[in-house]
């Protein structure tokens, strides 16, 4: 679920935003759904910008007073505490990150399709 930006949207209604035709073409290539939130209403993304809020919490808490001096070296470290975050069980709910991503998403995944997409 995207923002509304004008090079995805090609009309911006209020209630149902349509999809450009190049992104489209492209949803299409990857067989996926695209929902754009509806312009001023940041309730449409909450359960998205409530988990990037937390992956943000855990992580960038825990490197604020690290010093990194290459890419894979950050990298290194955040790959951990991704790992740390996803097997963290769950405050409300039973379960972790980890377990309910291979119960409920993973078996949904399929492989990209080849060739890659490529804008007309």
């Amino acid at each position: 679920m995207p923002d509304n930006p004008k090079a995805l949207i090609s009309n911006a209604d209020r209630y149902e935003p349509t999809l450009g035709l190049t992104t489209q073409d492209f949803v299409s290539h990857y067989d996926t759904a695209m929902l754009p939130a509806r312009p001023r209403k940041p309730k449409d993304k909450a359960k998205v910008e409530v988990g990037v809020q937390i992956v943000e919490r855990w992580i960038l808490a825990r490197l604020r007073n690290h010093r990194f001096y290459s890419l894979a070296e950050l990298n290194k470290a955040i790959a951990g505490l991704i790992n740390d975050l996803n097997t963290r069980p769950f405050k409300k709910l039973d379960g972790t990150r980890r377990e309910w991503f291979e119960r409920l998403d993973k078996p949904a995944l399929r492989p990209l399709p080849t060739p890659h997409y490529r804008p007309r």
